[in-house]
């Protein structure tokens, strides 16, 4: 396939938010901190949520092998991001206040930035 073109969706979430998972297999645990995000997959990496086991075979960084658990992304169309106000997630839009943009949550006015 030639020409193809990736999409970057617009994540309006940043490292340190915090979030609630609102579906899935993880659906109501949080708030949970965002470790990571990935504008190219639309996906974030939350703190002990998506939790996987990964086998690692043996190599010279790691001579003995062994198992691990690893936090895996989810998509971020799956969290919300939490509302200290509320106690809950919120939707957020971004307005524009003294000449700079910043996050406010729709239903309470937080100030997210």
């Amino acid at each position: 396939m030639t020409g193809t073109k990736k999409t970057i969706r617009r994540i309006r979430l940043k490292k340190g938010d915090k979030v609630v998972v609102i579906s899935g297999a993880e659906k109501g645990a949080g708030p949970v901190e965002i470790l990571k995000v990935i504008p190219e997959e639309g996906r974030v990496l939350l703190k002990g949520i998506n939790v996987r086991t990964k086998h690692l075979r043996r190599s010279q960084e790691n001579p003995k092998g062994g198992i691990i658990k690893k936090e895996m992304p989810i998509d971020a169309s799956n969290v919300l991001l939490w509302s200290e106000k509320l106690k809950k997630g919120v939707r957020i839009r971004i307005e524009e206040k003294d000449g700079r943009k910043v996050r406010v949550g729709i239903p309470c006015g937080t100030v997210f930035d």
